[in-house]
């Protein structure tokens, strides 16, 4: 099927229409494919998921909804500020669609936004956090046992690290000499393992965004304000130190994740005090003292643990991550470890905005 085709058809499906029909990409996502579908002045975003990643996609659908008609609930109530992005039914009210033995789904077209790929300064840092902020906050009261686990394990660094070791052994490809350095530098890293080990029991389980990227966060075109939290694929239950962390590791670092300008990828002190500053505020209320004690590890961990999945990808053939070139997840893994190794070298600087 061509794309047209498939422009054709999904458009069929969603009742666009038939006449005008384009269709273009949109965003950076690694994992699924995602298009803008437009057919005179209709819009809506479609996705082919990858099911290899998301073997269970109809409770990644069912998560979202939930999660949706909670913040919608919110919303309506003036607890929420923050536009919601939906889920569209297709002609046979389904949210999943079969087309040429892919799965595709659609959501509401939020206009009138923009998203950025790394950060600028620190005030759009605050407002990208403090938009993950009041995600989390309004969804204190939702049961986090209600969403299905749609990929295990997601933030395990022990099992991450286990099965880089596995990759290391196999070496099914032939990389493991030119990643040696690398690998050396991750296995000598198991004391944040054990420190992770010691956390987690003492921390609340919370219904999590688990992908809190500069990138899933739309801007208004007009008022450059926050407008949207997008890409609920891996909301599951968690721990917001990770959340934390993950904001950390995508809003900090001048360069992009697959930037090879490694002397130029550090963690900048203000943006890391504006993340600290705007995503607390709106949990401050109901994060516990644990919690908050916890993000600074969640930092380091989200940071090395995306490196070590990068590299693993790198040692089994590039079976996870999208690539553009062969030694693509090798620079990412090296980028990661690059800020990583930032946030220990300006630990005594950087904590202490965690415990004011």
């Amino acid at each position: 099927m061509t794309y047209q085709q498939q422009a054709n058809a999904l458009s069929t499906q969603y009742g666009l229409g038939e006449d005008g029909i384009s269709i273009k990409p949109i965003g950076n996502g690694h994992i699924n494919t995602t298009l803008l579908l437009q057919s005179g002045n209709k819009g809506i975003v479609v996705q082919k998921l990858n099911t290899q990643v998301f073997p269970d996609v109809q409770g990644l659908v069912n998560n979202a909804r939930k999660i949706e008609a909670h913040l919608t609930e919110k919303r309506n109530n003036a607890q929420y500020n923050l536009e919601i992005i939906k889920h569209v039914e297709s002609k046979d009210n389904q949210y999943l669609v079969d087309l040429d033995n892919e799965c595709w789904r659609a959501l509401e077209f939020i206009g009138g936004s923009f998203s950025e790929d790394v950060v600028e300064n620190a005030e759009q840092a605050t407002i990208a956090a403090n938009a993950f902020g009041q995600f989390a906050a309004a969804l204190n009261d939702f049961d986090a046992h209600q969403l299905v686990t749609v990929i295990p394990e997601f933030h395990n660094l022990a099992m991450r690290v286990s099965q880089l070791q596995d990759k290391i052994l196999a070496d099914n490809v032939a990389r493991l000499a030119s990643c040696q350095t690398e690998v050396d530098f991750c296995i000598a890293q198991q004391s944040l393992l054990d420190e992770l080990a010691r956390v987690c029991p003492d921390l609340p389980l919370r219904a999590c965004h688990n992908d809190t990227k500069i990138n899933n966060m739309l801007f208004c075109t007009t008022t450059k304000k926050a407008k949207a939290v997008i890409d609920l694929d891996t909301c599951m239950s968690g721990y917001w130190m990770f959340d934390f962390g993950d904001m950390v590791r995508t809003f900090c670092s001048p360069e992009a994740e697959d930037s090879t300008n490694l002397a130029n990828v550090e963690v900048r002190e203000e943006i890391f005090q504006a993340i600290v500053e705007g995503y607390v505020a709106p949990l401050k209320d109901v994060l516990t003292d644990a919690e908050l004690e916890s993000f600074w590890l969640g930092a380091k961990v989200m940071c090395f643990m995306i490196g070590v999945r990068f590299l693993t990808d790198y040692l089994d053939g590039d079976n996870y991550f999208s690539i553009k070139y062969p030694e693509h997840n090798l620079d990412r893994a090296r980028n990661q470890f690059a800020l990583y190794q930032s946030l220990l070298a300006k630990e005594s600087v950087l904590k202490p905005a965690l415990l004011k």
